[in-house]
């Protein structure tokens, strides 16, 4: 914040979240002379994790493989699904309220040996 002319101090905020979500915070500065209101919001996500699935089925028949996409943050999300490679297929979009855990059923439909 200002103290006058162009001087700045800096003010070091420590935030430690229990788990990923969406946090909102005021912080309040007074002075004799002023009060400034500051809106804070701190974003945390989880921490990423490599997967790797295999798929394994005799030739043309299919397999779904059921990944299950828990929310614990405050908000629903919605997510859009791109799949790349062949013979995968899923629902383009999957929505996830709060608190819950969905599947998203991801396909695997081998039109060949491979």
């Amino acid at each position: 914040f200002f103290l006058g002319g162009s001087e700045t101090i800096e003010f070091p905020i420590k935030f430690t979240a229990q788990s990923a979500g969406c946090y909102h915070c005021q912080i309040v500065l007074k002075s004799s002379s002023d009060i400034r209101v500051y809106e804070v919001e701190c974003v945390v996500n989880a921490e990423q994790a490599d997967a790797q699935l295999e798929f394994l089925t005799p030739a043309y028949q299919t397999v779904t493989q059921e990944i299950p996409i828990s929310n614990v943050s405050g908000e629903d999300w919605k997510f859009e699904a791109y799949l790349e490679g062949q013979c995968f297929h899923g629902p383009s979009v999957i929505s996830v309220p709060v608190g819950q855990t969905v599947p998203y059923p991801l396909v695997f439909k081998p039109v060949a040996e491979c």
